[in-house]
């Protein structure tokens, strides 16, 4: 059982983790970080999620209950950005487009396809640190509920315990 501080704490921390990840996925050109780290990030604001509220709290969010599906669109969107080059022509995982060649701006970000492979490896990273995290969290569960019921179950702890009228 987690105190009422640490759920707080907790709680008020997961939207500024979630933006420090997004900030470390965007700056990984310029500044250290790339999408892999950032994807570290985001799992442990989940996995702090998790530990302040347990799993049933935690399963809530939007963020757990899809995480299959985010792992899954990663893949997809690494992988294509990875083979694509190798069908024109070019060698797998040459990037777009290519060096002295124009490229696109949106606000400080440069659009390549190493933005886009990042971004699905950030995708894929936090899906699987938040698909494992959910499932330990669920065995977990399970192991500790079953372990309640063999100890109800059990006619020795009854007797240990001087569990007869009297």
């Amino acid at each position: 059982m987690t105190s009422i501080l640490t759920r707080v704490i907790s709680k008020f921390l997961l939207l500024p983790t979630l933006v420090a990840a997004v900030a470390l996925l965007v700056k990984g050109y310029v500044q250290p970080g790339d999408g892999f780290s950032a994807g570290v990030v985001a799992g442990l604001a989940v996995l702090m999620q998790y530990l302040a509220f347990g799993r049933e709290e935690a399963e809530k969010l939007p963020l757990v209950k899809s995480a299959g599906v985010v792992a899954f669109v990663g893949l997809l969107i690494s992988l294509s950005v990875a083979v694509v080059p190798m069908f024109l022509g070019d060698p797998v995982l040459t990037h777009y487009p290519p060096p002295e060649a124009h490229v696109y701006i949106f606000g400080t970000l440069e659009i390549l396809t190493a933005v886009l492979f990042d971004v699905g490896v950030f995708l894929l990273v936090f899906g699987f640190a938040v698909g494992t995290t959910s499932i330990l969290a669920r065995v977990i569960s399970q192991e500790e509920e079953y372990a309640v019921e063999e100890e109800l179950d059990d006619p020795a702890v009854e007797s240990r315990s001087g569990g007869g009228e009297g």
